[in-house]
């Protein structure tokens, strides 16, 4: 659903509005305000071509506008990206220095540039964005114009390709027809060969009788490395019972000491586990913004921070919406990964299912049993 929400939301944006935009110019429409329509639009058409990635932030840094380059460098949506923080997608260690050269432009104290990198990284390594304060017509507050540059200390100046607007205009570019991308379509295959492994290997754990321990130990035997750098399961117990820790699986660097403190990390601690044992509630998080939402380790120090984790997904694992909750699964995808994206974290919803079918049908065998 969610999917196919953000599937209308593209097409309101991609087509719908530069038509409005057309019957506005051509006077069916109010254009609601006194600017002419004409230079609204021939301004809006300037923004989206500019060849370069351009922002326009309010004074808290929450995305209003992003145009075609900046969706190409963020890796994201415009729809989606409007009304989001900029800084969700930066490294930690530059989003406080963003936050405040954005609040001190728009305070009118001039522009300025500063030095930021990606949160996911690519091929333009260090960016540099240059900030200038725009008054927008009939607001009452200044707005803040970013532009992002590959910086020239730090990385070769490359081109940005920007995608032929398929809006029904009289100056709409002819082009080919849209091909697949390949590149995402061999990603939703992967997404299809990790969830159908997935139930193999968790039909064989259940024909060979396994507890809770073997079905959580092989899916995440599975999902650890190919899938996330950290694979995390806790369980609920039924009653008044603490949730326990069952799994724990890191990368090779962190075997050892680091493992086992997170094995041995009471799932009770963790904000995050507690939702989701709790509450049903599913998690995913780019950047995540509060260091402490899987708690702390034996020194005090947070787990998201000590693992440089850049994006998490946190699922219950319950059959059905109605079903009560047997358990959490928790994924982390550390520095130097992509993070979760949206069709991830629902092929990671339909394993979590499984995982809770499996783990259902081993209870279900032993009560029969006893009632024998």
């Amino acid at each position: 659903m969610l999917d196919a929400a953000l599937f209308e939301l593209q097409h309101v944006a991609d087509v719908l509005w530069p038509r409005y935009e057309e019957l506005a110019a051509a006077g069916r429409v109010p254009p609601g305000g006194r600017a002419d329509p004409h230079e609204q639009q021939l301004l809006r058409a300037l923004f989206q071509r500019l060849p370069i990635p351009v922002v326009l932030l309010d004074r808290e840094s929450v995305v209003r506008r992003m145009n075609f380059a900046a969706t190409q460098l963020f890796n994201t949506r415009a729809g989606y990206a409007t009304g989001r923080p900029l800084t969700s997608s930066l490294r930690r260690d530059g989003q406080a220095a963003l936050r405040s050269q954005v609040a001190a432009v728009a305070r009118g104290e001039g522009g300025r540039s500063l030095t930021v990198h990606l949160s996911q990284p690519g091929p333009d390594g260090a960016l540099r964005v240059t900030l200038a304060a725009l008054r927008p017509p009939g607001e009452p507050q200044p707005a803040v114009l970013a532009a992002f540059q590959p910086d020239r200390g730090t990385a070769a100046t490359s081109s940005v390709t920007l995608p032929v607007p398929r809006t029904a205009g009289k100056d709409t570019v002819d082009g080919p027809a849209a091909q697949p991308d390949l590149a995402e379509v061999t990603r939703h295959a992967e997404l299809l060969d990790l969830v159908d492994d997935m139930a193999t290997a968790l039909l064989g754990a259940t024909l060979a009788g396994g507890g809770p321990e073997e079905v959580l130990g092989r899916a995440a035997e599975l999902l650890h490395g190919r899938f996330a750098d950290w694979v995390i399961a806790d369980v609920a117990t039924d009653g008044a019972g603490a949730p326990r820790r069952m799994v724990a699986l890191g990368p090779p660097e962190a075997a050892g000491e680091r493992t086992a403190s997170l094995a041995g990390q009471d799932p009770a601690d963790c904000p995050l586990v507690v939702e989701a044992l709790d509450d049903g509630v599913a998690a995913l998080r780019v950047s995540p913004p509060d260091a402490n939402a899987f708690g702390r380790d034996a020194t005090g120090a947070p787990v998201l921070v000590r693992e440089e984790v850049v994006s998490l997904l946190c699922i219950p694992l319950r059959v059905s919406p109605t079903a009560p909750v047997l358990g959490a699964l928790t994924l982390f995808r550390t520095a130097g990964r992509s993070a979760f994206e949206m069709a991830e974290a629902g092929a990671a919803d339909r394993i979590s299912r499984h995982i809770a079918l499996a783990l259902s049908r081993p209870r279900a065998r032993v009560a029969g049993a006893a009632e024998d």
